[in-house]
Formats: structure tokens, sequence, C-alpha cells
């Protein structure tokens, strides 16, 4: 109100001042052209110029407006397609994060027709289309994606990998992926995606081949990267007989299996879990004097329990010096229960009874129960050594009983028979 008020205020001055110069002095203007003239005064021509820009700019203006309304109409209808496919992605979007997966199509399918970015709409309608298990109606649209925006091929070909992967088509998938690696082989999504794939696949040679890839794009850290290399040689190890035939001899099945160990990295070769695998696996083939010369060469390389137990399970060459190996061991690790175990069953092949029950039960003071309990059970059961066996079961009793709850229990057996002598007693006495 106040500015209203001071442009009144100038207007009026300025008004004023202006009709005070025309009462002083109207000014002359004289105007000829050939045989015609005109006078005026000053202040009525620049008058009629102000008049006459005001007319021609109107002119101008309609002349223009009138030459132009189909831009106006194409603009008007590109605005009003763009504000029915922005309420609609909206609609939609809301939709497919609610779980209204026919909704969600319906919704980012129509707007993907009138959106600027139709890519957007189609991959998340793909998507949605794939949730309500409509393979077709989600292929199609993931090829108008494709169609819509050839620059994000890599993008809607991340989206249809990972449908794939979850429908389980696991071979279209693998050759989708293969190909986006092709385009963009530094892309890490891509990759993460190639690993579950061969997971699933069980394809681990492909997967031992893309690990240096995976650490190099830090798609996996490095202690999952060494577990799933590790997970990879176990399997190959245990895939690689598989396609030998049953009527393949022993020897063939060992030269296959040694070329799949040599594959496997230095420092894997030294991993206990994957070595004490290889062993068994040669145990399996009845490779055991062979077996016995890799598990020398691994305890020489690195102490491990789990391998020495492995030791006393092997028939080597010679059981007396296989039996003089593991009383080396002994002198340098005298509280290994794993190497009083092997010792216990090599005395037990050699038929040293005593010296066996002497090692299983130091294996047993190392460590109760497990695998010596039973072994020296066994034997004693077939020595005959049954009060022995019945003390050993009593131990184990009161050593596995630690967690039980403090509960009232009938008199052991020795107190039951004192009690009953000397009732025997008191009534022989009262008798006589």
């Amino acid at each position: 109100m106040k500015k209203l008020f001071i442009f009144l205020l100038i207007f009026l001055v300025v008004g004023a001042w202006l009709g005070q110069l025309m009462v002083q002095d109207p000014g002359y203007v004289l105007l000829a052209y050939k045989q015609t003239t005109v006078e005026t005064s000053l202040w009525v021509l620049l008058l009629l110029l102000i008049v006459g820009f005001a007319l021609v700019h109107w002119l101008l203006n309609l002349i223009g407006n009138a030459r132009l309304p189909g831009d106006k109409v194409r603009s008007w209808r590109s605005n009003r397609n763009r504000r029915v496919a922005h309420n609609k992605t909206l609609k939609g979007l809301a939709a497919l994060s609610e779980g209204s997966w026919w909704k969600a199509q319906r919704y980012l399918s129509q707007a993907a027709e009138r959106s600027d970015l139709p890519v957007v709409n189609y991959l998340a309608a793909a998507r949605a289309a794939h949730e309500q298990g409509d393979t077709k109606a989600s292929d199609a649209l993931l090829a108008k994606a494709r169609e819509s925006s050839p620059k994000t091929e890599v993008a809607v070909g991340l989206t249809q990998a990972e449908l794939q992967l979850e429908r389980g088509q696991l071979e279209p998938c693998l050759a989708n992926l293969l190909n986006l690696r092709r385009r963009a082989p530094k892309n890490t999504q891509v990759l993460r995606m190639l690993k579950d794939t061969y997971l699933r696949l069980e394809d681990w040679l492909a997967l031992i081949q893309l690990l240096p890839e995976l650490k190099k794009q830090h798609v996996v850290e490095a202690e999952a990267a060494t577990e799933l290399e590790r997970q990879c040689h176990r399997n190959r190890l245990q895939q690689c007989l598989q396609p030998l035939e049953d009527s393949s001899d022993s020897d063939e099945k060992l030269r296959t299996l040694s070329r799949s160990w040599q594959a496997v990295p230095q420092a894997l070769q030294r991993d206990p879990e994957l070595a004490a695998e290889y062993v068994e696996l040669m145990r399996s083939i009845g490779a055991e004097h062979e077996t016995e010369s890799v598990l020398l060469d691994l305890i020489k390389r690195r102490w491990d329990a789990p391998l020495v137990r492995l030791y006393g399970l092997v028939q080597g060459k010679d059981p007396h010096k296989q039996l003089e190996q593991a009383q080396r061991w002994l002198k340098r690790n005298p509280d290994s229960a794993e190497l009083e175990l092997t010792l216990g069953r090599l005395n037990m092949r050699l038929e040293n009874w005593g010296k066996a029950i002497d090692h299983l039960e130091r294996s047993l003071e190392l460590q109760p129960g497990g695998e010596a309990a039973e072994e020296l059970q066994r034997l004693l059961l077939h020595l005959g050594e049954h009060e022995r066996l019945q003390q050993l079961f009593k131990r184990q009793l009161l050593q596995t009983s630690t967690a039980l709850p403090a509960l009232p229990l009938p008199p052991a057996e020795e107190a039951r028979e004192e009690s009953a002598a000397n009732a025997d007693t008191g009534e022989a006495k009262a008798t006589s």
C-alpha cells in the first residue's frame, strides 16, 4: 500500500512538471515532404510516436500468435503428457514398493510411453511382471527398455540377468553376463553376478579363473576371497574323480587326483582342511602308501593335529617305520592328544596291546572322549578286560555329567554291597 502511494505521488509530480513544461513552451515541429507539410507541437508528436509504437508492437504479437498455433498446442500436449507420465510413474513406484505388482506394472507401462526416461519405467515394470510370474511380459518389457535407450544396454542386461538368476535360468543368465562382461569388463555388479552364477552352476574351474578379477576390482574382501578359493579347490578335488568310470584302476585315479592337487596354489596346499580332504580322497581310492608319503611331507612343512590323526589311519609300507616316525614326533609334541591316539592305533596295528592301551589312556587324559575313548573301549572289550572297561565307562560318565543338574541318586553299587554286608552281620549278632 505504501509503495502504491509513493508511485502515485511520483506520477503526479512528474505529470505536473510535464504539464508546466507544455504550458510554458508547447514547441513547434514542421514535417515537409514534396508538396505536403504537417505542422504540430512537439508534445503532440511525442504522444503520437508512443501510441504508434504501442500499436506496432500489438500488431506484431497478434501476427506471431496467429502464425504459431500448432507450436503452442504441441507444447501444451507435451507438458500435459509429462505431468501424466510423472503422476503415473509415482503411482507405479509406490505400488511396486508396496508389492502391488499388477498395479505397478500397469502404471509404469503406461507412463513409459509418455516419459522422458522410458527405460526406467520399463525396467521397473519388468520387475513387477517377474514378481507375478509372467515371464513373457517381463521379457517383452525388457526388450522395449533396450529399444528405448540403446545406451543403457548394461543396465538392462543386468536387470535381465538378475531376473534369469531368480528364475533358475542359469545357462541363459551366464551367456548374458559373459556378453555384459565383454562390454563392461570392470563392472563390479557384472562380476558379482558372474560369481553367484558360477556358484549355482558349480563351475569351480571358471570361478577359480574369475577370482583374480574379483580381488582386483574389490568385489569380495580378502578373507572371503581366500575362503571362496578354498571352497573351489575343495570341490574340484571332490569332482575330479567323477568323470572316471568305475572300471578305472587305482593308478589312473591317483594320477587324476594328483593333477588336481598340483593345480592348487602352494599357499593353499598348506591349508590343513584342504590337505586333509586330499588325503581322505587318496585313502578312498586305496592309495594308502602314497597317502603316507603325502602326509609325511605335509606334516614336515607344518605340524597339524588333524593330519597327525590321519597318519594313524593310513596303512603305510612299513608299519614299524611308521610307528618310529610317530614316536620321534612325540619327543617334540608330548602333549598332543591326536598324536597319542595315532600311536595307540599304530601299536594296535602291530598288536602291541599294552602299549596301545597306554597311549589311548594318555590321549584320554589330554582330551577326554572322542575317538580315543571308542578305540580303548573296543580294544578292552576284545581283550576281555571287563573290569578296566567298567572303570572306563564310569570315568567317562563322570567326565560327561558335569552339565547335569544336581539331583538325588541311589547309593553306588559298592555302598549298597557294604550296606547289605553290615545288615547281614547285624542279623547274625541278633540271632546269636
